[in-house]
């Protein structure tokens, strides 16, 4: 049989028509990503926009007509905006310190590695007690109860409890904040693993133990990418979640340093300076946005890389 020999020069020009051919695909990709982006932004803005008329209108009609349900609406039950955006660029209190966006982005940072530890260890544990869980019916059984009723107890009053216990114990007051926020962390990831783990497909486990694989294959590449969306969902909740418990769990630990501190005292003074509060539970939010942001980005990558029959 003759061998079919391509002319001389074939194969570049088909390579030159592939590269020629490639350009103006990843040329659209990008166009492509552009356009995602300016509409991701696009919408922001008019989000923010939305909200900001609305609060201002809000204000203003409230005023006007004197309406006091559900609540009276003055300069210190609803600020303007742009005072709150200004409060950040002064000196919260008069003297020669840093302007208020400046301290509160070092209280931030203060407040973001507290929040970003009791996520790590919340998060965690939660993964390993949904696992857990799920391999043990009888511990699911028994323990299940009690991980939904500590939801039931109040953080105010677990904060106190967490403090003084690790204090006695000589632990460093930021860790016990990180201690609090995880037990914001841990609940939603524990029963969105346990949902998510007993969430595949009956059929692929059927294929998997044809094959004879043993519990630990089919939890790592089975089960564990079959729940990976329900977990990424419990992350963002549990992001956000430990801002909330490092903010909380700073105020009986005595701690100054964060954003926690930064909102007792200013609740104190409220009635003299509303805009100070109002700044900082607007920074307190965008950190909690960034976390969230964060998740997202990670879902993106991961749960796309996961095999597509089990995700």
């Amino acid at each position: 049989m003759a061998a079919i020999v391509n002319p001389p020069g074939e194969c570049g020009k088909r390579y030159g028509m592939a590269t020629i051919a490639a350009e103006p695909l990843a040329e659209r990709r990008r166009a492509a990503f552009v356009r995602s982006a300016a509409a991701r932004v696009g919408m922001l803005l008019l989000v923010l926009a939305v909200l900001w008329g609305f609060w201002e209108g809000y204000r203003w009609l409230w005023i006007r007509e004197g309406w006091t349900w559900p609540f009276v609406v003055d300069s210190t039950t609803m600020p303007h905006i742009h005072d709150i955006l200004q409060a950040l660029f002064r000196r919260p209190t008069s003297g020669t310190g840093d302007i208020l966006l400046v301290q509160l982005l070092h209280a931030t940072w203060f407040t973001a590695k507290e929040a970003l530890v009791g996520f790590a260890l919340g998060a965690t544990f939660g993964f390993l007690l949904g696992v857990g869980l799920s391999q043990w019916r009888l511990l699911q059984r028994g323990l299940l109860p009690y991980v939904v009723a500590s939801q039931t107890v109040p953080i105010l009053a677990v904060a106190p409890i967490v403090v003084i216990y690790l204090g006695s114990l000589h632990v460093a007051p930021w860790f016990s904040v990180a201690v609090i926020a995880s037990y914001l962390t841990f609940f939603p990831v524990t029963i969105n693993t346990l949902r998510g783990l007993q969430s595949t497909d009956r059929r692929a486990l059927e294929l998997m133990r044809s094959y004879a694989a043993g519990p630990i294959s089919v939890l790592w590449k089975l089960r564990i990418p079959a729940a990976l969306p329900y977990i990424f969902s419990a992350l963002k909740v549990s992001a956000t979640a430990s801002i909330v418990g490092a903010i909380i769990g700073e105020a009986p630990s005595s701690i100054q340093d964060g954003l926690g501190g930064f909102i007792v005292n200013f609740n104190q003074y409220y009635s003299l300076n509303p805009e100070n509060l109002w700044a900082t539970n607007l920074i307190a939010a965008l950190l909690g946005i960034a976390f969230f942001l964060v998740i997202v980005g990670a879902e993106a990558i991961v749960v796309r890389r996961a095999p597509e029959h089990v995700a």
